[in-house]
């Protein structure tokens, strides 16, 4: 590169000369251009516009371009890796090779000696470049040729996942490509918004999944990464302080880990299976900021009549839903409400998910001996007026929850059912009497997330399309239904983010005189539907009129309980 160019670049305005001056000192020092260019705070797309204009190299939109694995595997991915390249191909079957330094085309020599076809070179920022090869080649391709690489030259025995041999299996798990390698997955995975990682194996191959607003999506990882499977295992066992020898039962464990400033915990289960052991970690970002209640999504009736029980004195509420629905931010959501000064609160959960200030809260240690039973019981010593218990999972726990209750205590805690109405039947099926059930809860809260229609990529739906769907759902439809196209913003899903949708069933007297009764789920639904409990589905169709979701995803996370109730008045005719 000459001062020619550099003087060509002041004159167009894309660089004074003070930075002319300092580009030019740079590159006689060698540097590449690339980076004098970058250590003088020119942006990398104007500076390769203008080299497309001067050197008459096409300028690719790689967002826009598909790869095939047929088309990629023609050119081996060492060479795109090490020289940070892309091959691209056009209608004309034109073959480009995309990089960010025209300077460099020692890439074209690589791939023509391998392939032995001719190339051009084409530009594109770096960023693009990177984003194609994480896509396209799988997350942490460079390592895992650094890890054949190793291998190979005898940096590390590759440990046979159906041999019980471990003697050079902790070296392995500590060398410098697993070491990155694991890293990767993590970092890739907490910028993804992914809270969970699964790692699973197979006869040919190890697949990783990251789960992204409730929906698992499978990460690509080169095949060759199945070879490493019981190093990458071992790897997070030493994180997570497990026994690397011990293959033959599950284990729990869990990693603390900071990124950008972000805390986050890790809590890693180990289950041997058919091909190794698979690993499931969920992560927990510390530092994410907790919703209020008014941003949880509520309608207006549900957010008033939350709002009102909060401010009983006494009694149970309770939150239900599958794992993963969103109960426990509900729950914090609802103590930070009433959390002042003037209440004592103390929480008993497992895990912590948020820290709370001004909260007292216990984690359950069951090596400890420190169940939700005992740890309440405790917690009652403490003089509380605000009580949370993570989950009621057993007879113990949730009479020791209604006795407080019947003592002057507000008790938060979780159930483990399908929809609001059950919960109540739940308890009388665990042991506790009917009356205890009628005179201690105050309200259930039936919860789901939805996913969000990615604002990026937001669009109406031709009417062709909705029209059809207009007799059978009535006004439940608004004028104009939306979704998502799919974009990179949300990884192509057409949804980034969730929000709740909620079933508020309030226990009022003629509520309790069902319970007293031991009436069914269906006769409960009914008596709360006439007060003003909308079921979830319902619920989830004000966020479709809203332009929030889409109906597909209602119904992916709830049941049509008028198909449910018209099936039980078939079944009770015959």
């Amino acid at each position: 590169m000459n001062n020619a160019l550099v003087e060509r670049m002041v004159k167009q305005g894309l660089i004074d000369e003070t930075a002319a001056r300092g580009i030019n000192g740079l590159l006689a020092t060698g540097e590449p251009p690339t980076r004098a260019f970058a250590a003088c705070g020119l942006a990398e797309e104007p500076l390769l516009r203008f080299w497309t204009h001067e050197f008459g190299l096409p300028y690719v939109e790689l967002e826009h371009q598909q790869f095939t694995k047929e088309f990629l595997a023609q050119f081996p991915a060492r060479i795109l890796l090490d020289k940070h390249v892309m091959p691209v191909q056009d209608g004309d079957d034109k073959v480009y090779v995309v990089t960010n330094n025209p300077f460099d085309t020692s890439a074209v020599d690589e791939l023509r000696l391998a392939t032995g076809r001719d190339f051009q070179l084409a530009l594109a920022p770096s960023t693009e470049i990177d984003r194609c090869i994480k896509k396209y080649l799988g997350v942490g391709a460079d390592t895992v040729q650094s890890m054949i690489s190793e291998a190979g030259e005898g940096g590390f025995q590759v440990i046979d996942t159906d041999s019980d041999d471990d003697m050079d299996l902790t070296d392995a798990a500590e060398g410098a490509s697993i070491v990155r390698f694991v890293n990767q997955i993590l970092t890739e995975a907490i910028e993804l918004r992914a809270t969970d990682v699964h790692i699973e194996p197979f006869e040919e191959s190890l697949r990783v999944r990251y789960r992204i607003d409730g929906v698992l999506q499978e990460a690509l990882v080169a095949p060759e990464v199945k070879q490493f499977q019981a190093a990458i295992v071992s790897r997070l066992k030493i994180l997570s302080k497990l026994d690397i020898a011990e293959k033959r039962i599950p284990q729990d464990g869990r990693i603390k880990i900071i990124i950008s400033d972000r805390e986050i915990d890790v809590r890693v289960s180990v289950i041997p299976m058919l091909y190794g052991e698979a690993v499931v970690l969920r992560l927990l970002d510390r530092t994410s900021v907790l919703l209020g209640l008014d941003r949880l999504g509520m309608s207006e009736r549900d957010l008033k009549v939350t709002k009102i029980i909060l401010e009983r004195p006494h009694g149970i509420i309770l939150v239900t839903g599958p794992t993963g629905s969103g109960k426990t931010t509900t729950l914090y959501a609802g103590l930070s409400q009433i959390n002042d000064i003037q209440r004592k609160i103390i929480t008993i959960e497992d895990p912590i998910e948020y820290q709370l200030h001004g909260i007292n809260q216990i984690q359950v240690s069951r090596k400890a001996g420190l169940t939700f039973a005992n740890g309440l019981r405790s917690i009652l010593r403490h003089d509380p007026d605000v009580v949370l218990v993570g989950e009621i999972r057993d007879l113990e726990t949730a009479e020791i929850a209604i006795q407080a209750s019947l003592t002057g205590h507000l008790v938060f805690s979780t159930l483990h059912t399908n929809d609001a109405p059950t919960a109540l039947t739940r308890l009388v099926d665990m042991g506790i009497e009917p009356y205890l059930v009628a005179s201690s809860l105050e309200a259930v809260v039936a919860q789901r997330l939805v996913r969000r229609i990615c604002p990026e990529c937001k669009e109406p739906v031709p009417e062709s399309e909705v029209a059809p769907l207009r007799p059978r759902f009535g006004d439940k439809l608004p004028a104009t239904l939306y979704r998502g196209r799919g974009c990179r913003n949300c990884q192509g899903t057409g949804y980034r983010g969730r929000m709740g949708i909620f079933e508020m069933m309030v226990v009022t007297d003629d509520v309790r005189a069902l319970i007293l009764e031991n009436a069914s789920p269906r006769a409960l639904r009914q008596a709360s539907a006439q007060q003003g409990m909308t079921s979830l589905r319902d619920d989830g169709f004000r966020h479709v009129r809203a332009g929030g979701t889409t109906i597909d995803e209602v119904f992916r996370v709830t049941k049509d309980d008028s198909f449910a109730d018209s099936a039980l008045d078939v079944v009770s005719q015959e």
